[in-house]
């Protein structure tokens, strides 16, 4: 039985049905002031003999995986009742693997926070050796940071391609570079766009991060235009919207207490979406709302042909009567409520509104929703 196969913190929602397979470990910036993830873990790169190693381990669970179907009466397929089952029996790592062979065992992704910055050789010697193993891997996914993109030439990024890696995240967080150089990202928007294009250009499929309210009350006006700009000049597959929430341990949380930075109210941050989408021109991006930090589930789309529905949801909350707002937002971060109609379930609506009142009578509700938010970072 395999007991250890190294596996990063954190990886897309969007990747929660594929592999893991860790590159390297932690951030080799790591100076974000928002990102708490790494802080304090040194950088380093993983051997490629190591990754390998993982590599043939997981084909090994594969063999003990087929073995235990057999004995399950299932004829050697791997599915859910196989994966299940390997769970009970040899834990998750087990589960993992089972789970991501039952759906096909297509999707990659390599961790952790930019696995671009190992040389080209050695990811092309990575990735070989990966479908070598597993021939039914087509898609391999990554993060990467755009100055690590943007030192890569045209001629490594299609060879990358060929290897297997067909789509990049990156985060973008803001176009502004004012705010890109206060929250330390080591990137201006420019080499945002830079990056962008040229992961196009490779064949790439790009997916591109932005933090709503990133900016702040200093820069509510530039934050969502230049980030705009950002977007249009790319024309990104993806844009994944995330919302700030200023985790404790982050180095924002001290320039918060410094009063150097002024979080926008979450009323604030939805008109700032509102703004930021409506200055989305000429491009075919596809809008994603796929995290619970975001209000807004529902204000996801293709562009343009989705624009006016997603604007339109935006003016249908702003235009709530306060205490509505005021209980749609209980109900999204305590995970009752997904959408805004939501708000007409009755029985649901009773609770929270005796809840409202609860909080309302000891304390702020802002107070109280930042907190439940930072349980979701």
């Amino acid at each position: 039985m395999i007991s250890m196969i190294e596996q990063g913190p954190i990886r897309p929602p969007s990747e929660a049905g594929s592999l893991l397979i860790r590159l390297t470990r932690n951030c080799p910036w790591n100076l974000c002031a928002f990102c708490p993830t790494y802080k304090g873990k040194k950088f380093s790169f993983r051997q490629v003999a190591e990754i390998k190693r993982d590599i043939d381990s997981f084909k090994e669970i594969e063999r003990e995986l087929i073995n235990l179907s057999n004995e399950l009466g299932c004829g050697g397929r791997i599915d859910g009742k196989v994966a299940g089952a390997a769970y009970g029996r040899y834990g998750f790592l087990y589960y993992h693997v089972g789970s991501w062979l039952a759906s096909g065992g297509r999707n990659v992704f390599l961790q952790d926070a930019d696995s671009l910055i190992m040389k080209t050789a050695d990811l092309l010697e990575v990735l070989g050796h990966l479908r070598a193993a597993f021939p039914s891997v087509d898609r391999i996914t990554t993060y990467a940071r755009s100055r690590t993109v943007m030192k890569k030439s045209g001629g490594e990024l299609a060879e990358l391609v060929r290897a297997g890696i067909r789509r990049v995240h990156t985060g973008v967080e803001s176009g502004s570079d004012e705010v890109l150089a206060f929250i330390k990202k080591g990137a201006r928007g420019d080499d945002h766009i830079l990056a962008g294009r040229m992961l196009k250009e490779a064949g790439v499929s790009v997916c591109q991060y932005v933090i709503l309210g990133m900016g702040g009350k200093r820069w509510a006006e530039e934050h969502p235009l230049q980030t705009a700009r950002v977007i249009n000049d790319v024309d990104p597959d993806f844009v994944r919207f995330r919302t700030l929430a200023v985790k404790e341990d982050s180095t924002l949380a001290g320039m918060v207490d410094k009063g150097d930075f002024a979080p926008l109210s979450e009323d604030e941050i939805v008109r700032e979406e509102r703004v930021l989408i409506e200055n989305l021109h000429g491009i075919k991006t596809r809008l994603v709302s796929d995290h619970i930090l975001n209000l807004l589930e529902e204000v996801e789309g293709r562009l343009p042909e989705d624009k006016e529905k997603m604007l339109g949801s935006i003016d249908r909350y702003l235009a709530l009567p306060e205490r509505d707002r005021l209980i749609f937002r209980l109900g999204r971060r305590g995970g009752v409520y997904r959408f805004l109609d939501d708000l007409s379930r009755r029985d649901t609506r009773a609770r929270l509104e005796m809840a409202l009142d609860q909080i309302l009578s000891e304390g702020t509700l802002d107070d109280a929703i930042d907190e439940m938010r930072r349980q979701y970072i």
